[in-house]
């Protein structure tokens, strides 16, 4: 799968079933495996004590990728 086809899916929270934001980027290790997903949170998201737009989706928090939406388990 290629990055622009995971940037086209919208990143929903299984824990509360918001829709966190849309993949902008995918971190790395030194080996150059894939350790998470970057996502920019919606705006419901921001909060007002936080000046972070960005939240980083571990690979274990991953639950599904599928043909629309890729499902995560993310608690706040």
């Amino acid at each position: 799968m290629r990055m622009s086809e995971l940037q086209n899916k919208n990143v929903i929270n299984l824990v509360d079933g918001k829709n966190i934001g849309n993949i902008i980027d995918m971190s790395v290790d030194e080996k150059g495996v894939t350790t998470g997903l970057i996502v920019e949170k919606k705006k419901f998201f921001i909060s007002f004590f936080s000046n972070n737009k960005e939240i980083v989706i571990k690979w274990n928090q991953i639950e599904k990728i599928g043909e629309d939406v890729i499902l995560v388990s993310v608690v706040y």
